[in-house]
C-alpha cells in the first residue's frame, strides 16, 4: 500500500512559517528592483539527519533566477534566512526548499563514529559512495575532480583511517558540496507572490513644500499678499535638488472653498485677502480637476513638473478626497457626502480637531459613481506627468476602495506610486499597505528614546517589511513633536540622521532646515501655520548666516546615494551600546559584480546619541556576524572610516564612544574592505 501523501498538510521534510507571506500569499510581499528580500522559514525533520534549506526566486516568466542556501538564524529554533534579490519590476514569486544534507549527514556521523572506533569501515564505505556518485552529477568539472579524488583516497585501504577520512573532509570538497549540495527527499513549498516595483516605490528623499508661498510677496502698505506661482516655485526646484531630494511634493493645488474658510492659526473667521487651507478643495473654479487660479495654468504646472523632471526631481501631488461646502460635487452629487438630519452636510471631525471648511466623503451611497470619477482625477494628474500621489487621510475611506484604485492605477501605469497618510490604528495602516499602498507615514514622528526607537525598528524592519513600507518624515504641516519643540538644533539634526539612514524612505516639510520649533499653544502644531496663510522663507539667507540645516541635510543625502545599503529596509541590525540614550544600528549589503565594477560589500554604522540635550559616553558592542566582515586584524580590528568628520579609526567588537549633541550627536561609520 503506498504511503498516505495525497491531502497531507506536511511534505516529507516540513517547510513552515514561511516569510515574507501576506495572509497565507492572497496578497503579495512588497520589493523593489534591486533590493534584498530577506526569506525566513521553519525547516525541520524527525530524526538526526541534517537539513539544508534554499530559496528559490522565479522571475515573472516563472523561472528561476536564483537559487540561495539559507542558514540557521538560531540554535535550537529550526528558523531558517536568507537574501533573495530581484533585478527588474513585475509579479515575482518565490518558495522554500527543504532537504536532508546527505553530505553533512555523513561527514557528521563519520567524524563522531570513527573517533569512536565504530563502524569505521561501514562510514569510509558510505562516504565513497556519496562522493563518487556526486562527481558523476555535478556539473561543474572542477567539483566533479575534487569528489573523484576524495572517492579514491576513500577506497584506498592501504592509507590510514584519518587520511581517508580527511580528503573526504577536505576544505575541496566542502567548497564543492557548497557549489552542489548533496540533496535528497527535497520538499518545496507553495510558490509564494512577490510584487517587485520601481525605486520609488521603496527608496527616496521626500522635499515638501508650499507653491502659493515660494515668490509669494507681502506688500508692505497693504499687508496683502501677493501669492506665489508655478513659476515662481519653480525657482526653489534647483536649492531642493541641490540638497540631494529625489521627491518634491506639493500639498493640493486646486482652487480653495470660500465657505467656512479657515483663517490664520485655524481660526473660524478669514479675512478676504485669507488664502485658506489648500486642503478644503472646491470653489466656483473648480474642484479636484482644476488648478487654483492664483497658481496659474495647467501649462504652467507642466512646465513646473518638466523643470522638476530635468533637475531628477519627480513631482508628487497630494490627492484629498474631500471637498470644501462650494466643490462643485457638493450641489451636483450630494449623494457623496453624509446628510445630517437637519439636511445640512457633515463637515470633517477628528476629535478635539474640527475642519468646518471641509466635507468628508461617503462611499456608501453611490460608491460607483464616486469611485468612476475618483479614477477619472487620477488618470487626469497622470496625463500631466504626475506618477506619485501622497493620498490624504486615506484610512477615512473604505479599504476595498483603495484596493480598487490601486489596483486598476497600477494594472494601466505600473510605475504609479501611492503614498498613505494614515497616522492612525496599526490595523487600518496594516490593511493600507497590503491593499496596495506602496509605501506610508509611520510612527516614527513620535518614536523618540532609545527603547521606542530600538522597538520601532526591529518592526518595520523584520515584522512588518512585506506589506508596509515606512516614509520617515521628521515634520509635517501638522506634526512638530514636543521633541523638536524643545530640543534646540540637536533634536532636528538627529532626527534627520535617524530617518535618512533608519529607513530607505524620508521626507522634510520646508521650514525644518530652518529649525522651526514654535507651536501653537496647546498643538503640535507651527504657529502661524502655512496650512492657512503665506510664509516667505530666506533659506540663502540663514544658509550664508550659518543658521540653516541644508548643508548637513545634503551631506545625509549625499551618504546615501553613494552607500547601498542604506536604500534597503530588512538589512537593518540593533547592536548594543551602555547608554540608555546611544542607539547603535547597522546596514548591510552584498552587491553584485557588474561589467565594469567587481562584487563588494557595504555596511554602514551608526551610533546616535537621541538625547538632544547631553553628552553621552559609553561602550559600544557590536554583532561582529551581521557585518559580515571577510577578515579582521591580528588584534580583532577593523578599519571604519567617519562619514561625517571624515576620520578614520579602528573599532573591533568593543569601542568606545563619546557624543556631544550639541557638537556632533552621532557616528556615521563605513566598513573599510
Amino acid at each position: 500500500m503506498p504511503a498516505p501523501r495525497q491531502g497531507l498538510r506536511f511534505g516529507r521534510i516540513p517547510v513552515t512559517n514561511v516569510q515574507p507571506v501576506i495572509e497565507d500569499g492572497r496578497f503579495p510581499a512588497k520589493a523593489v528592483r534591486g533590493g534584498d528580500v530577506q526569506v525566513r522559514a521553519v525547516v525541520f525533520r524527525e530524526g538526526h539527519d541534517a537539513v539544508g534549506v534554499t530559496a528559490v526566486l522565479l522571475d515573472p516568466s516563472g523561472r528561476e533566477v536564483q537559487r540561495t542556501p539559507m542558514i540557521p538564524l538560531g540554535k535550537g529554533t529550526d528558523a531558517w534566512g536568507g537574501t533573495l534579490t530581484p533585478t527588474a519590476e513585475g509579479a515575482w514569486q518565490f518558495a522554500v526548499e527543504g532537504w536532508t544534507d546527505l553530505y553533512a549527514t555523513w561527514s557528521h556521523n563519520a567524524q563522531v563514529k570513527i573517533d569512536a572506533g565504530v563502524d569505521v569501515d561501514v562510514m569510509l564505505a558510505e562516504g565513497r559512495l556519496l562522493v563518487a556518485k556526486a562527481a558523476t552529477d555535478t556539473p561543474h568539472a572542477g567539483d566533479a575532480k575534487a569528489f573523484k579524488h576524495a572517492a579514491k583516497v576513500l577506497a584506498d585501504t592501504t592509507l590510514n583511517t584519518n587520511d581517508r577520512l580527511a580528503a573526504g573532509t577536505s576544505a575541496q570538497v566542502r567548497a564543492a558540496v557548497g557549489r552542489f549540495p548533496l540533496r535528497d527527499l527535497v520538499t518545496r513549498s507553495r510558490n509564494y507572490p512577490l510584487q517587485v516595483e520601481r525605486d520609488a516605490a521603496g527608496r527616496g528623499a521626500w522635499y515638501e513644500f508650499f507653491p502659493r508661498s515660494e515668490g509669494a510677496v507681502r506688500h508692505p502698505g497693504t499687508g496683502v499678499w501677493t501669492s506665489g506661482t508655478f513659476t515662481t516655485a519653480a525657482r526653489r526646484l534647483p536649492a531642493v535638488a541641490a540638497m540631494g531630494f529625489d521627491v518634491v511634493y506639493l500639498p493640493p493645488i486646486h482652487p480653495i472653498g470660500a465657505i467656512n474658510r479657515k483663517g490664520p492659526n485655524n481660526t473660524l473667521v478669514a479675512g478676504p485677502a485669507d488664502p485658506g487651507s489648500p486642503w478644503a478643495i472646491g470653489s466656483a473654479d473648480g474642484g479636484h480637476d482644476a488648478i487654483h487660479p492664483d497658481l496659474g495654468t495647467f501649462e504652467d504646472f507642466d512646465a513646473f513638473v518638466a523643470a522638476a523632471n530635468e533637475l531628477e526631481l519627480e513631482v508628487a501631488l497630494d490627492l484629498a478626497l474631500q471637498c470644501a461646502p462650494d466643490h462643485p460635487w457638493a450641489t451636483g452629487h450630494p449623494e457623496w457626502f453624509t446628510t445630517r438630519v437637519d439636511g445640512t452636510i457633515a463637515y470633517a471631525e477628528n476629535p478635539p480637531k474640527k475642519y468646518q471648511d471641509i466635507y468628508p466623503l461617503n462611499f456608501d451611497n453611490d460608491p460607483a459613481g464616486l469611485s468612476a470619477e475618483i479614477l477619472r482625477i487620477v488618470r487626469l494628474w497622470i496625463g500631466h506627468g504626475v506618477k506619485i500621489f501622497r493620498v490624504d487621510n486615506p484610512h477615512t475611506k473604505p479599504v476595498w476602495f483603495w484596493e480598487w484604485l490601486i489596483g486598476t492605477i497600477n494594472a494601466e501605469n505600473p510605475e504609479v506610486v501611492f503614498l498613505a497618510e494614515a497616522f492612525t490604528r496599526p490595523a487600518m495602516m496594516a490593511a493600507l499597505g497590503r491593499a496596495g499602498f506602496q509605501q506610508s507615514y509611520s510612527y516614527f514622528t513620535w518614536r523618540n528614546t532609545k527603547e521606542e526607537l530600538e522597538e520601532y525598528l526591529h518592526h518595520v524592519s523584520r515584522e512588518s517589511a512585506g506589506y508596509f513600507r515606512p516614509n520617515f518624515f521628521v515634520n509635517t504641516p501638522d506634526i512638530l513633536t514636543e521633541y523638536l519643540q524643545y530640543g534646540g538644533p540637536a533634536a532636528f539634526k538627529i532626527r534627520a540622521i535617524l530617518a535618512a539612514l533608519g529607513s530607505p524612505l524620508w521626507g522634510m516639510y520646508a521650514g525644518y532646515e530652518l529649525y522651526e520649533h514654535v507651536a501653537r499653544p496647546g498643538s503640535e502644531e507651527n504657529i502661524d501655520n502655512e496650512k492657512y496663510e503665506y510664509k516667505a522663507r530666506d533659506f540663502a539667507g540663514a544658509e550664508a548666516a550659518g543658521r540653516s540645516l541644508a548643508p548637513f541635510v545634503t551631506l545625509l543625502n549625499k551618504i546615501r546615494r553613494a552607500h547601498p545599503a542604506l536604500l534597503d529596509l530588512e538589512n537593518l541590525t540593533l547592536h548594543k551600546s551602555s547608554d540608555e540614550a546611544t542607539l547603535v544600528f547597522s546596514k548591510h549589503k552584498d552587491i553584485a559584480a557588474t561589467a565594469d565594477v567587481p562584487a563588494r560589500k557595504d555596511t554602514i554604522i551608526v551610533v546616535i546619541n537621541v538625547d538632544p540635550h547631553s553628552m553621552r559616553e559609553g561602550q559600544v558592542t557590536l554583532d561582529l556576524d551581521a557585518l559580515e566582515l571577510d577578515g579582521l586584524a591580528p588584534d580583532g580590528t577593523f578599519i571604519v572610516d567617519e562619514l561625517i568628520t571624515g576620520a578614520t579609526w579602528n573599532w573591533g567588537k568593543q569601542n568606545y564612544f563619546r557624543l556631544d549633541a550639541h557638537l556632533e550627536p552621532a557616528h556615521i561609520l563605513h566598513v573599510r574592505r
